[in-house]
């Protein structure tokens, strides 16, 4: 980060702005820095959450489509308030979803062990590095100016938001579109990464006991990832 702040610090000062809570007044953003990791362990636990999280898919979308599941349909709704199209841009959870059926990714334990959190808990999740960040954490309705800066073509480039559109950003720019579609690489985990930053993203019909349900499953399977992992966290629902 561009000023030494520790996780407390990082945490309180992070932001859901009130445009995003009248958009969806059901939305709850699990905000936790995680110390101590190493993306590079081999982790048994990993391994086994992935294969879990692949049955529980499998399960899921035995007898329904993966849109018709309840928390990917609330997020389909949510899209299209602030007029992205859901078909084409697909949240992460969904994204996942559809994959898992097949086999999910396999990246590093880091990755997999909040991938397969994800599927399992039915909950969008996203993984920065803490260290990557410029400021706190900022949940924001997009002016339509604010820096995207991705790959394109296998080059860096820069992009920018619709305007209305629901951003995560810090103060050097856009860290995630639409809401959790698509992370930057600015703030991309890593096999240095040693402090990560996750979000987990609600909406209603997932209730607060779901959602610190899928931390502490999060939390858990971090903590085979180091000696020492030490968690911080916060909860932001509507004031």
């Amino acid at each position: 980060m561009k000023e030494s702040s520790t996780a407390q610090e990082f945490l309180a000062a992070s932001s859901v702005d009130a445009e995003v809570f009248e958009l969806r007044p059901d939305y709850r953003a699990m905000l936790l820095v995680v110390d101590g990791i190493d993306p590079r362990s081999a982790s048994a636990m990993a391994d086994d959450m992935i294969a879990v999280a692949e049955a529980h898919a499998r399960m899921l979308l035995a007898d329904r489509q993966v849109e018709d599941l309840p928390h990917i349909a609330a997020w389909r709704e949510a899209y299209r308030a602030f007029g992205a199209k859901p078909q084409r841009t697909r949240n992460s959870l969904e994204a996942l979803t559809r994959r898992a059926s097949e086999g999910l990714p396999r990246v590093n334990a880091l990755t997999d062990v909040y991938n397969a959190i994800s599927v399992l808990h039915q909950v969008p999740l996203g993984g920065e590095d803490f260290d990557l960040y410029d400021g706190p954490a900022q949940l924001v309705r997009a002016g339509g100016e604010e820096d995207f800066a991705t790959v394109a073509g296998g080059e860096q480039a820069i992009d920018h938001p619709k305007p209305g559109e629901v951003i995560w950003q810090d103060d050097a720019g856009v860290t995630c579109r639409r809401w959790n579609w698509r992370q930057g690489p600015r703030t991309a985990l890593s096999d240095e990464t040693r402090t990560a930053f996750f979000i987990l993203d609600a909406l209603e019909p997932m209730d607060d006991d779901s959602l610190n349900d899928a931390a502490d499953a999060l939390i858990e399977g971090l903590s085979s990832l180091g000696a020492e992992v030490s968690v911080s966290r916060r909860l932001i629902g509507a004031p």
